[in-house]
């Protein structure tokens, strides 16, 4: 009797663009694809602490190199992408937050959150894709959106529309692109214990709205994040796309 064979985790042989890898949950992903035997092309805004991550995970034995880029500019996601070549694996961890009341929010605070949550994923998603439809290549684009990309939230009506966008372009990509062999997914964490996170955690009344509503009554870790994008990376995942892999502690169960 031939018994069925779990697929591998394993990426050997593969190139992964990480953007937001200086730090947070993109860090955590670098790494995880890096053990898994990816080569991981490193990105983010700031060069120093974009090097010094570089510098550990090759200390480590990992093959990475790193590409310093600003998402919100369309041009410099082109001329990055092309100047790597079709790439394998995207982790889309770039973003940021500004959170505040509705009635409060102003307009150069939305358009900074929906430039870099929204148009720089889109636009990065989209060009990662060309590249291996240009090559023929099947691949795996995932987008680090949030549970907030499903549920609403104190005074993150702007970012609760991002997130929400990115899940919308997720599936709609995945419909275009799965002819092609190209997956795509998102991985929405909970409140993970990052310095993005830091300032809600840090209040103790934010904190306990928090913890109430996670079953598991925790805040998340970087390293909850690192097997799920490993799995969604991988041939293990290969008949997953246009999907939403919650790492919420049961927070979206209800």
């Amino acid at each position: 009797m031939d018994l069925p064979r779990t697929p591998s985790f394993r990426l050997d042989g593969r190139r992964a663009l990480v953007t937001g890898a200086s730090s947070g949950i993109g860090l955590g992903c670098a790494a995880a694809l890096a053990e898994a035997g990816a080569q991981v092309v490193l990105a983010a805004r700031g060069r120093d602490r974009l090097d010094a991550v570089a510098g550990a995970l090759a200390g480590a034995g990992h093959s990475v190199e790193a590409c310093t880029l600003d998402i919100t500019d369309p041009d410099a996601i082109e001329a990055c992408v092309d100047g790597l070549g079709p790439l394998d694996i995207l982790v889309n961890s770039a973003g940021l937050a500004r959170h505040a009341p509705a009635l409060d929010a102003t307009v150069a605070d939305f358009d900074a959150v929906m430039d870099g949550n929204v148009r720089g994923a889109f636009f990065l998603t989209r060009a990662v894709a060309r590249g291996l439809a240009a090559a023929g290549k099947a691949g795996s684009l995932i987008n680090i959106s949030s549970q907030m990309g499903h549920v609403g939230g104190i005074d993150r009506s702007v970012y609760c529309a991002t997130k929400h966008a990115v899940e919308g372009f997720t599936k709609a990509m995945a419909i275009e692109w799965g002819p092609l062999g190209i997956r795509v997914n998102t991985i929405c964490p909970t409140f993970i214990r990052t310095p993005l996170a830091a300032v809600t955690l840090e209040d103790p009344e934010k904190r306990a709205w928090v913890e109430a509503r996670i079953k598991l009554g925790r805040v998340g870790e970087i390293e909850d994040v690192m097997g799920a994008v490993t799995f969604l990376a991988s041939d293990a995942s290969a008949m997953i796309t246009g999907s939403a892999l919650m790492i919420d502690g049961g927070w979206t169960a209800e």
